[in-house]
């Protein structure tokens, strides 16, 4: 891979993933405890509030080992180039870091999806 620092300038960007992907999961661990506090107990809210903290925490998963794969990746890489070696294997490992990002990335797409549906129904049983 001749361009050791392209796997290296993604991950700010994953970094960034991972903060924000961190908070939501803080969130949510207060809103779940807030909900198990309350007299009248939702089990089934909580349930899915739960299955929510799940997709958050595999995603956070998929996002680490990602930034792990760009790591390496970028180190073999660089070693490599350094020495004037000729191995390849620096762009299988990024590529798999994409991969992993990409897991990440569409476990947040579907938990937005049912963060939604949570807040509809949540909205529509209050009324």
């Amino acid at each position: 891979m001749e361009h050791w620092y392209i796997p290296a300038t993604i991950i700010p960007g994953i970094g960034l993933l991972i903060l924000s992907t961190s908070n939501l999961l803080v969130n949510l661990s207060t809103e779940i405890k807030e909900l198990i506090k309350e007299v009248t107990i939702e089990e089934g809210l909580i349930k899915r509030k739960l299955k929510q903290l799940k997709l958050l925490n595999s995603a956070m998963v998929f996002l680490y080992i990602a930034v792990a794969l760009f790591v390496i990746s970028a180190l073999i890489a660089g070693v490599y180039k350094s020495t004037q070696a000729n191995f390849d294997s620096a762009i299988y490992i990024t590529i798999t870091g994409i991969i992993s990002a990409l897991l990440g990335l569409i476990i947040l797409i579907l938990y937005s999806f049912k963060a939604v549906n949570i807040r509809q129904d949540q909205f529509n049983n209050k009324s």
